[in-house]
This record gives C-alpha cells, structure tokens and sequence, in this order.
C-alpha cells in the first residue's frame, strides 16, 4: 500500500520528527532511569491487590471521585511527607497530582509563559525544561552554579541587568536540592538569598525538588517553599527517582492563585488512577525504609563509576562527587567535544548525555558530559567506562595511556 504524504498537513515550527525506538545501547549512561534491581516489586504488588480489592470499583469514575487534583490519600500522604522531610507546611489542597514532574513543568509554563517572555534558569539545568523553553520561544537567561548551586552574585547581577531594561522575569527556575546536571546542593543561607532577590523584584521561584530524597546521608536542606515568608515559590516533585520512573506520577504545590489555572489547564480527565491508589497504598507503611536501601545501592554504583573512571581516565576526567542522586557531571578535556563523542561511542554501544543539551553555555559545556549511574549494573559501569575511554581516545587522543593511574576524584 502507497504510503501517504503527511508532509504538507504539518505546521510549522514542529520539533524534529522521533527516530524508530531501537532499544537501549548495550551500556546506557543516559536518561533518568533508576536500579531495576532497587524497584520494590513485592511491595508495590501487594499494593495493587490490597486497594483493587478494597476500592476497585472507584476506577468507574474520573479521578475516582476525588477531584481533578488527583487520589485524596495520596496527597494526604505527600502532606504528611513533605512537612517532615522538606519543611513544607501545605494543607492536602494545595497539591496537585501530575503525570511525571514533565507535566509539571507544562503546566506552569502554560500558565505563566508566553512567546518573547524572559526565565532565569541554572546555566546548566534539566534538558527537558531547556527544550520546553525553547520550543515556547522564550527568552533562557544562565546563572553560572558553583559547589553550592545556583551563584546568587550572578542572579543579582541578572536580576539588576534585566530591570535596567525593563525586563521581569516570569520564574526563576532552580533545581537546589541534588541538582541536576551538576548534583551541587544550594545550602539554605543561599536560598533564603535567593527568597530575598526574588522578592525585591517580584519574580516568582520555580522549585524542582525531584531528586530530593536521594541524598546519601538522608538530610536535606529545608525546601524554599518551606523557607518563603510570601507566597511566590512553586514546588514540584515525583516518585520517579524513589520508586520508579515508568510510573508518571509527580506533583505540584502552589498557592490556590496558580494552581487554580494550572487545574484548567489540566485537560487530561486526570492523570493515571491506578498508580496513585498504589502509591497511596505503599508509600505510609514503607516509603521511609525504601528510600535508604535505594540509596544506600545508588551510592556503591556511583562509587563503582568513580573507580571506572580513574582507573581509565586518569587525570582526564574531572568531577566532584555528588551527595546524592544518579548523575556524574564530568569534564573532559577541552579539545573533546562530546557531542561528537556521543555520535562515536553510540556505535560502540555507549549511550551518554552530552554537555551542551543540558547548558544554556554551549561553550562552557562542549566537553562535559551527564552519566547516568543507576540504571546499569557495577559490571556494565566497569565495562561500559573502558569502552568509552577507548573511542575518547581514538577520537580525540585521550586519555593517554600514561594518564590512567587512580586518583580519589579530581574537583573542578
């Protein structure tokens, strides 16, 4: 049958058309995909048989009857959750169940973009809230991050620059607790510094907490949300880092003024139902042992990458172990350009992140590189560094034979 031209139908301005999904490479450092092996299968199936006996036949109606922002229990959960862990004082309605912290980050921008409007982000930030701030044609203003996250001289500096031209921000958008690329923690004097610029010059903040529970030690820093005296700071969150990522549940909490728009903005008839009810089911008995023993293994992995990494790179690959989380930001050196890196090693059968898709510095971020630890095992880290190592070097001439002698982490 003649296939039929779609071509001429597409409007424009569409992103790049999806290649055919052809599998994951034989050792993948890419995407947020967490340890198979930490996923709590028992748990999570005696979850969905306790609730379906229990409230099965509440899958007849939209939202289960609990309302367009989603299964009451679960949000009573994160209520609970979110004032121990995170400091946040938010009563059940003020938060909103979301398919995956990417729509989240739809719906905020929805309801406060617009095509020409300016963002102030982290220079190196999530590649999928870069993407979506690009395709909305908007304009992304980089904050340069140290060892503490986000500079708050350089987001005065911006936040002075943008006012002299008449410029406000819609949302200062940061990832403070494991940040990711880069896995940096912003201590809270920092936060309270950026509360007080955000409110000298009325610019909301965008708070991504995602990775939040995934420090090594259990210990985090008060979220901003919890820290902000008015109400200007929008949290978002998701189970996909500490139960799993193919659930597509996340959340939001806000003041009723947003949230309210975002809720009509939310057209989907709700987000999946049967996940909430078993998240809902699972999490209040047994999210607090889980989360340790999840991070207690993403910890050795990312120890098992750091040997992989001195014992191939040697003094070529530059990083400072993060606290917590599943990304290795590391810099190579400056003659790599890891966009091409990526194109090479992928035929060897190595997936990486690239610098570039997820810096708003394509300069500064040429020849660095996100690792994904989590998702393979300490044999395909092990194994899947040399590979690397070895068509870095055939590309580019590093690292040098001579190089390769362990080293306990070089910090940039």
């Amino acid at each position: 049958m003649a296939a039929f031209d779609f071509a001429p139908l597409l409007p424009a301005g569409l992103p790049a058309p999806a290649a055919r999904w052809t599998g994951l490479a034989k050792f993948s450092f890419v995407g947020g995909n967490n340890d198979a092996d930490a996923v709590p299968v028992e748990g999570l199936t005696a979850a969905v048989n306790a609730v379906l006996r229990r409230e099965g036949r509440s899958l007849a109606t939209y939202g289960l009857a609990h309302g367009p922002q989603g299964y009451r229990p679960l949000r009573d959960f994160l209520r609970t959750k979110l004032a121990r862990d995170a400091g946040i004082t938010a009563d059940t309605d003020d938060i909103m169940i979301v398919s995956g912290s990417l729509q989240a980050l739809d719906l905020v921008n929805q309801a406060l973009l617009a095509r020409g409007d300016t963002v102030i982000v982290e220079q190196e930030s999530y590649q999928g809230a870069l993407t979506r701030l690009s395709r909305l044609g908007v304009n992304v203003v980089g904050i340069p991050l140290d060892q503490e996250g986000m500079r708050m001289d350089a987001l005065a500096t911006a936040l002075s620059d943008l006012k002299a031209r008449g410029v406000r921000p819609k949302y200062i958008y940061t990832i403070p607790t494991v940040q990711n690329p880069t896995g940096t923690i912003m201590p809270e004097a920092r936060r309270a510094e950026m509360l007080r610029l955000a409110d000298a010059y009325g610019v909301p903040i965008f708070e991504d907490d995602c990775y939040a529970d995934l420090t090594w030690d259990g210990k985090r820093p008060r979220a901003i949300h919890a820290m902000a005296e008015h109400s200007n700071v929008i949290h978002i969150g998701s189970f996909s880092k500490s139960i799993a990522p193919a659930l597509r549940v996340g959340f939001v909490v806000a003041p009723w003024q947003i949230m309210a728009q975002m809720l009509a903005l939310k057209t989907d008839a709700g987000s999946g139902a049967l996940e909430q009810m078993v998240l809902a089911e699972y999490c209040p008995p047994h999210f607090s042992t889980h989360v340790p023993e999840l991070t207690r293994g993403l910890h050795a992995k990312l120890d098992t990458l750091v040997e992989a990494l001195n014992a191939q790179f040697g003094t070529s690959a530059e990083f400072e172990a993060p606290k917590g989380g599943i990304f290795l930001w590391v810099k190579l050196p400056d003659n790599v350009d890891t966009l091409k890196l990526y194109q090479a090693a992928l035929k060897d059968g190595v997936s990486i992140n690239p610098g570039p898709e997820w810096s708003t510095n394509k300069v500064h971020s040429k020849s660095r590189l996100r690792l994904c630890f989590a998702s393979p095992t300490h044999q395909q880290i092990r194994e899947g560094i040399a590979v690397l190592a070895d068509v870095c070097r055939k590309e580019f001439g590093v690292p040098l034979r001579s190089a390769n002698v362990a080293k306990a982490g070089a910090a940039e």
